[in-house]
């Protein structure tokens, strides 16, 4: 496998307890691959699968069928199979992952909350610190209130901190669902500049992005989700 994350024929639907059992299909036979170095987004009209593929490479669906194979190292595990002890190990080590909302425990200071991702990502702690801090002041977060609970800020404000603190750690794999969209035009251009830097850096990336100028900055590959079937119901 020389790819950093390939999706094999996986399909996903959800089962609606509270309506009888009922089986929503989501998709099937979503198969394709992302290289090191290499930015792949998925396009597609809502409810076609985009954050069901983005959120099962991370571990937080679980896929009915097929495989999701990530390179860790010298080794390659399927994440559809993978225990919740190994899901967390890839998170803490291979895959960082930026979603459009920001939950932290209450409390916690915004650069206390970056620099905890950080270190879990293996960097020390005085370089955790120095890049918490360069990551907030390239994402024009005002310094007074690095030391506050993000709690207290805008939704902006706040998806800042959540993008520092996905992009803190080397992870060689990043995965992105719609992380500029509350941001306005200056702070989408810093978020492409810090993707550009991490693809430049090996990472292969994965994510969704609507916004047409967005995705031309970052220069991803399209991967077209309508052309996966939908999974069918039972």
């Amino acid at each position: 496998m020389t790819a950093a994350l390939e999706f094999r024929d996986v399909a996903k639907s959800f089962t609606l307890h509270l309506r009888g059992g009922t089986v929503l299909p989501v998709v099937a036979g979503a198969s394709f691959s992302v290289a090191p170095g290499e930015c792949a987004v998925l396009w597609g009209p809502s409810g076609t699968g985009k954050s069901s593929l983005v959120r099962m490479a991370y571990g937080n669906y679980r896929c009915d069928s097929g495989a999701i194979l990530v390179r860790d190292g010298g080794r390659v595990v399927d994440v559809a199979s993978a225990s919740p002890r190994e899901v967390l190990a890839l998170r803490q080590r291979t895959i960082a992952y930026v979603s459009q909302f920001l939950r932290v425990i209450p409390r916690v200071s915004a650069r206390d909350v970056v620099e905890a991702a950080g270190r879990e990502g293996g960097l020390p702690d005085a370089e955790a610190r120095a890049r918490a801090g360069d990551l907030l002041a390239r994402l024009n977060l005002p310094e007074r209130l690095w030391n506050l609970p993000p709690a207290t800020f805008s939704g902006g404000e706040q998806q800042r901190v959540n993008i520092a603190r996905g992009l803190i750690a080397p992870r060689p794999i990043l995965l992105l669902d719609e992380p500029t969209a509350s941001l306005d035009a200056p702070n989408r251009a810093v978020v492409a500049e810090l993707i550009a830097e991490r693809r430049a850096a090996g990472a292969a990336i994965l994510g969704i992005v609507h916004d047409a100028g967005m995705r031309e900055a970052i220069g991803g590959r399209i991967i077209d989700v309508t052309q996966f079937g939908t999974a069918r119901a039972a």
